[in-house]
């Protein structure tokens, strides 16, 4: 079976060795040597002034909104995983959803003034597929109105903007490093802010609020452990080459899909991708879904990612209207991440693309 993803494994020699060391030490969790040596590890690599280590991707969001007091409005993106709009739900926010650009899917900057209230008080945005929001339009209008920004920047790792990692940006950034994605610890995930009042509390928040017999604030358990901080050191020295080798799957792709048929996302100027994901979008969801049965047969599993339109949850009712947001809901009805993994074969890569040429070849000869 192909699936739309396979986690990298170091050589198991490798993360035994550190397993070695967390036995003598039998120090398993809470603030471990090996923990701190990947965050200063992740620091130097990224380049980044404040990073921590928590426990997954989602509960940093969580933090994010926390240390930064928002409680009220926040202008988001329909067009991400269910855990953006989740963390604000989850922390009595509301969301309010700005409509997203029709050629790379991130949020839409001229969609997101007119949503702006009395109440508004940060903008989460997400960097979709590891691709760049139009990060200068959206600092503009956070500091013309006095906003905060919260970039889930779940994809991105490993991928820049002008130079520097897309994490830098924002009041604070947040990262995944679910087994899935291209740097990894099995489960984790990191925030990095450029402040230091911001980092202090956020350091605090990871542990409960305290440090020993001191108390500090409130706090959460988002702390993670050396085990998942072995297999970060195992992997962080191979990124470059993980990005290089998903870089070919990526070129194998182009190579072969019929593009007078399908499209994907352009990249935002100024980005040296990460090869993430593929995703590729489709004429219509009939189209897409023909294409996703095709390749189930072949047990070929690719994922509809994102979908749906983050405006349409149910149990998002509570969340402000705002504006319409058409592209979002089109998309996502018609957009499929294939399978992109570093070790996939090329001659799968081929059966894969031939498979959709076929079927949207003989979609779109029904339509005529």
């Amino acid at each position: 079976m192909i699936n739309v993803t396979k986690s990298y494994l170091p050589d198991l020699e490798e993360y035994t060795e550190y397993l070695k060391g967390i036995w003598e030490r039998v120090h398993l969790t809470n603030d471990g040597p090996l923990l701190r040596r990947l965050e200063g590890e992740m620091k130097d690599f990224l380049g980044v002034k404040h990073l921590k280590f928590c426990s997954n991707g989602t509960i940093v969001l969580q933090m994010a909104l926390k240390a930064m007091n928002i409680t009220k409005e926040v202008i988001t993106t329909p067009f991400s995983y269910v855990a953006t709009t989740n963390a604000l739900l989850w922390e009595g926010c509301t969301p309010v959803y700005a409509d997203i650009r029709p050629d790379d899917f991130c949020i839409d900057p001229d969609k997101i003034e007119p949503l702006i209230t009395e109440d508004t008080q940060a903008i989460m945005a997400t960097h979709v597929y590891g691709n760049a929001c139009r990060i200068e339009q959206i600092q503009t209008i956070a500091e013309k109105y006095n906003l905060k920004v919260i970039y889930d920047a779940a994809h991105t790792f490993g991928a820049t903007y002008k130079g520097k990692s897309i994490l830098s940006y924002g009041d604070i950034s947040t990262c995944s490093f679910h087994a899935t994605k291209v740097f990894h610890t099995v489960e984790g995930g990191c925030i990095v802010t450029n402040d230091d009042d911001l980092a202090q509390k956020l350091h605090h928040y990871r542990s409960f609020g305290h440090r020993n017999d001191e108390y500090f604030s409130v706090g959460i358990n988002a702390k993670n452990s050396e085990f998942h901080a072995a297999m970060g050191l195992c992997i962080l020295p191979k990124v470059q080459a993980l990005i290089e080798a998903r870089k070919q799957v990526f070129a194998w792709y182009d190579e072969r899909l019929d593009f007078s048929r399908i499209s994907r996302p352009t990249l935002t100027p100024g980005v040296s991708y990460n090869y993430a994901y593929y995703p590729v979008v489709f004429d219509s969801e009939e189209t897409l879904l023909h294409v996703v049965d095709a390749l189930k047969a072949q047990e070929i599993v690719p994922r509809r990612y994102f979908y749906p339109s983050l405006n349409t949850l149910p149990f998002a009712a509570g969340s402000e209207p705002g504006a319409p947001c058409p592209v979002s809901e089109d998309v996502s009805l018609r957009v499929l991440s294939l399978p992109l993994y570093p070790d996939l074969p090329e001659a799968d890569v081929d059966r894969i693309a031939s498979i959709i040429n076929q079927e949207v070849a003989v979609r779109s000869a029904e339509v005529l």
